[in-house]
C-alpha cells in the first residue's frame, strides 16, 4: 500500500493542504478553514519535501506569473467525473464559463447539468483545476467547496471579476 503525503501552503486564499504520494503526484488539494472543511487523515504523513514544484507553481500562480499548472494527478474519479474535470482545465485563466457550457463541451445533455454540477463539486484539486471558473448561467457566484468568499477572490485575482 502506498504511502500518502501531506503538507500545508499559506496562500493569499487562505492556508492550502497538498495531498498525494512520495513522487510528489497530487490526489487532493484542499482549505482546512473551507465551509466543509478539509481534514488530515492520521494515517497521512507529513513530508513538506515533497510537493516542491506543486508549492513553486502554487507560488507563481499566486504572483500572477502562471496561468496553468502542469503538475502529476493520481487518477481518481469516475470516468465522468474525469471527463469533467479535464474540461475544467480547458477554462481559460482570467474568464469564466457555466456548469450548462462544461455539460455541453463534454457533450452530456441539458439534464446531466446537475450530475456535471455534482463532479466540479467533488473535484479534488482546487486551485489546481480550476473549478472555480464555473459561475452560474446569471453570472452568480454558486458552489465552491473552498467557499464562495475564496471562489470570489481568485476570481478577482484573475481579472475574471
Amino acid at each position: 500500500m502506498a504511502t500518502t503525503v501531506w503538507t500545508r501552503v499559506d496562500s493569499p486564499v487562505g492556508e492550502l493542504v497538498l495531498v498525494g504520494d512520495r513522487s510528489g503526484a497530487l490526489s487532493a488539494v484542499g482549505s482546512p478553514d473551507s465551509p466543509k472543511g478539509f481534514p488530515v487523515d492520521p494515517a497521512w504523513e507529513r513530508d513538506d519535501t515533497v510537493f516542491g514544484e506543486a508549492v513553486r507553481q502554487l507560488a507563481e500562480y499566486f504572483a500572477g506569473d502562471r496561468t496553468r499548472f502542469a503538475l502529476p494527478y493520481l487518477p481518481t474519479g469516475s470516468e465522468f467525473r474525469r471527463r469533467v474535470w479535464a474540461a475544467l482545465e480547458s477554462i481559460p485563466y482570467g474568464e469564466t464559463t457555466t456548469y450548462g457550457a462544461v455539460a455541453a463541451s463534454i457533450g452530456a445533455s441539458r439534464a446531466a447539468v446537475r450530475a456535471v454540477g455534482g463532479a466540479i463539486g467533488a473535484n479534488p484539486l482546487q486551485v489546481i483545476r480550476p473549478c472555480h471558473r464555473v459561475i452560474g448561467a446569471d453570472g452568480s457566484l454558486t458552489g465552491y467547496a473552498g467557499g464562495l468568499e475564496r471562489k470570489r477572490q481568485l476570481l478577482e485575482r484573475e481579472g475574471a471579476l
